[in-house]
């Protein structure tokens, strides 16, 4: 076998690390707004608690990353199989529930809760995805029964789990992208352009958004071109934007 120039020695280790720690670490982007997203959630609903529950990469558990309020120390990092509980009835269905009384709920998965030393009398839960695929679960726990009818706040913790969401998922297309730009520069020929590479990358994309290393190959391209050819992709780029922007405010 030929030995690999040293750079591109590099590049293909550094590609494998990222490829073994990306799935652990792409929602740290995002971090801080999921965990002012549930805080907020929390205060909204007066409620006891709010937690986020992500998917693992082959989903068969649930993770909880972020929660706010009673026993929210205790349920960090927590993980459980994908189809228990209210939270993997919620995955399994893709759809939002509310118990009122969880103690006469089968579904309840009452070990789990008391190892948070926390359990609460009721929930709503929603699930969090994005248009790509299923994300995990947000769960308000024990809100204020003074409030409107609870089909009311589930459209409202709706809006928070659409945000979630949409957080989760930009960190991660970022995440994914930079994976995959490292490994199409490490797998290219020598003397092949990063656009040419990224091409290559995109008939081949198997595990990230071809669609993401279509439009890097664009934006690789386009450094070749003329400061005007750049204000006018810059424009183009920032209407759609700002298109994008307005919709989502719009179904808010």
């Amino acid at each position: 076998m030929d030995e690999q120039p040293p750079q591109r020695a590099v590049l293909t280790e550094l590609a494998a690390v990222l490829d073994n720690l990306g799935p652990a670490l792409d929602p740290v982007g995002s971090e801080g707004l999921l965990r002012s997203i549930t805080a907020t959630a929390r205060e909204i609903f007066g409620a006891a608690a709010c937690s986020l529950a992500l998917l693992s990469p082959d989903q068969s558990e649930l993770v909880f990353t972020t929660a706010s309020g009673e026993g929210a120390d205790s349920v960090l990092n927590l993980r459980i199989p994908s189809n228990q509980g209210i939270a993997g009835y919620v995955v399994m269905s893709e759809q939002p529930i509310v118990v009122s009384d969880l103690r006469q709920d089968p579904r309840f998965a009452t070990d789990v809760a008391d190892s948070t030393g926390y359990v609460p009398q009721a929930i709503l839960a929603v699930p969090v995805s994005s248009p790509r695929r299923l994300l995990g679960v947000i769960e308000v726990l024990d809100r204020d029964t003074t409030r409107p009818a609870a089909d009311q706040d589930m459209r409202l913790l709706s809006v928070f789990a659409d945000q979630a969401g949409l957080a989760i998922e930009n960190s991660r297309a970022f995440s994914e992208l930079g994976r995959a730009t490292l490994r199409a520069v490490a797998d290219a020929a020598p003397g092949t352009s990063l656009a040419d590479a990224l091409a290559e990358a995109e008939a081949e994309a198997d595990d990230v958004d071809e669609r993401l290393l279509a439009l890097a190959g664009l934006f690789a391209e386009l450094k070749q071109a003329g400061e005007r050819e750049h204000e006018l992709a810059l424009s183009i780029v920032s209407q759609v934007l700002r298109y994008t922007r307005g919709r989502a405010r719009r179904r808010t």
